[in-house]
């Protein structure tokens, strides 16, 4: 192992984590290349990558002769091919937890500003508007909040929830009995999240079972008032299914961070709704949630680095696999 790694580090980094393996890492960033598609070329000139959206597909992988180890500087892992890493022996780990609050402060906040039509309200004032009744907005409290997975970001925005007085159910048949907390209500059935929730904020991984899991059927069992909220992945949601059900007031409004293509087409359909909140993939990216990404990431990268592997690790199992064959 050599003593010095270089490790490949995203276009926009807390300059935390690299400076916190400065002793033994010569971090280079992604935006030190022409593109970023460039930087991946030079993925074979690497011992470690840290990654945020970039894809790092078998392609990319099958390429990196002297890569260790994979961390995400964050939990998803849709664009990194997990398989094809194990298969080379490259550990792969996120950082769960380290944007939850973050995320779902942002989950909430955007469940505030549908209630109250902030949107609307906003370009009627800067219009030279000032009717204060057709902004009408709904208090929060006492509503049923539901919520489609149940990880770390979730559990945050069931305690945000709580705290402003909402009843909180929950669907996600991977979570034990009893890792729900008392005041969470879980339910078995899909369709019984949305059809008793006001609003269901998604916080699901992206995976062949939760592709398009909200479409048609769930969007109409929430109904003309209720909202849903994606800060997890865009392909979760089914967009001409939501698309519909909004022209056709079968649900009343979405707060979108997430979309099916990042970025999302310039004429897309959603733009011009004032029923419809977008934000840019932001949820997790606070100052605070920036700054313990990019430490994790970078300790985990110590870690490999040091002949360990990370408690984060996703494929250890295959890894191990692999080392007995």
């Amino acid at each position: 192992m050599a003593e010095t790694w270089a490790v490949l580090v995203p276009e926009q980094i807390d300059p935390s984590g690299p400076e916190s393996i400065a002793d033994f890492a010569d971090c280079t960033g992604m935006d030190e290349y022409d593109s970023v598609d460039a930087a991946l070329d030079d993925i074979a000139s690497y011992d470690a990558v840290i990654v945020r959206v970039a894809e790092l597909d078998a392609d990319v992988i099958d390429r990196a002769d002297r890569l260790q180890i994979i961390a995400k500087h964050g939990a998803g892992l849709d664009n990194v091919d997990i398989e094809a890493a194990s298969e080379r022996g490259i550990v792969v780990c996120n950082t769960p937890g380290a944007n939850s609050r973050s995320v779902a402060e942002h989950a909430m906040s955007l469940l505030f500003a549908l209630r109250r039509n902030h949107r609307g309200a906003d370009r009627h004032v800067r219009g030279g508007g000032w009717d204060r009744g057709a902004y009408t907005g709904r208090e929060l409290t006492g509503n049923t909040l539901g919520l489609f997975g149940f990880g770390a970001i979730a559990r945050e925005t069931s305690d945000l929830a709580h705290g402003i007085g909402q009843e909180v159910l929950m669907f996600d048949p991977y979570v034990p009995d009893d890792d729900v907390p008392a005041r969470v209500e879980r339910v078995t059935d899909f369709g019984e999240l949305f059809a008793r929730s006001d609003a269901v904020s998604v916080h699901a991984p992206l995976t062949q079972e939760t592709r398009h899991a909200i479409s048609t059927d769930e969007l109409a069992a929430l109904g003309e008032h209720g909202i849903l909220i994606n800060t997890a992945r865009g392909p979760i949601v089914d967009e001409d299914a939501l698309l519909e059900a909004l022209e056709t007031d079968t649900l009343g409004a979405a707060g979108l961070d997430t979309f099916a293509e990042e970025p999302p087409a310039d004429d897309h359909p959603l733009f011009d709704r004032d029923d419809v909140l977008l934000t840019p993939h932001v949820g997790g990216v606070t100052e605070e949630a920036l700054a313990r990404m990019s430490q994790r990431a970078a300790a985990n990268v110590r870690t490999v680095h040091d002949g360990g592997v990370p408690p984060s690790t996703v494929n250890r199992d295959a890894l191990a696999d692999e080392v007995t064959e």
